[in-house]
């Protein structure tokens, strides 16, 4: 078992203030937070969506990978993209995954499959799922 820790710290009230994220892991530096950030997007600070999109393409890729593998496939590449939407006063109301990959020896539908089943088996869409509607797009590229 791994445990994974971030913290944040906050200045202010909610829509004129501000604040910054670490992780433990100086994976990245330390990320300034606003709430313009959250709703007015680009913005060059981060908000917790932009996080939760970042993390469910990282285990989402893994967890594709990982299904692929499992019944004999051999990844080239996989490419995946996140958004998380937010809608202030309701929440975290979707999420939207995008993956196109190089699998050699699979069509098109056989990569919808395994992607359909990476995604059942990733721990952030188990987190989210319930709560968060998940849409899923599959790519095979030629």
């Amino acid at each position: 078992m791994a445990d994974s820790r971030a913290s944040a710290v906050w200045h202010g009230d909610l829509v004129s203030g501000e604040g910054t994220v670490t992780v433990d892991s100086g994976a990245f530096p330390t990320q300034p937070v606003t709430w313009k950030a959250r709703t007015e997007r680009p913005d060059p600070k981060t908000s917790p969506e932009e996080l939760i999109a970042a993390a469910h393409a990282a285990c989402y890729a893994m967890a594709f990978s990982h299904t692929l593998a499992e019944a004999g496939h051999t990844v080239t590449e996989l490419r995946v993209s996140a958004v998380c939407h937010f809608t202030p006063g309701v929440g975290i109301t979707t999420m939207s995954i995008d993956v196109s990959g190089s699998v050699p020896g699979l069509d098109q539908s056989e990569f919808e499959r395994f992607a359909r089943e990476g995604e059942a088996g990733c721990p952030v869409s188990g987190a989210l799922r319930g709560n968060v509607e998940i849409s899923l797009t599959a790519t095979l590229a030629s």
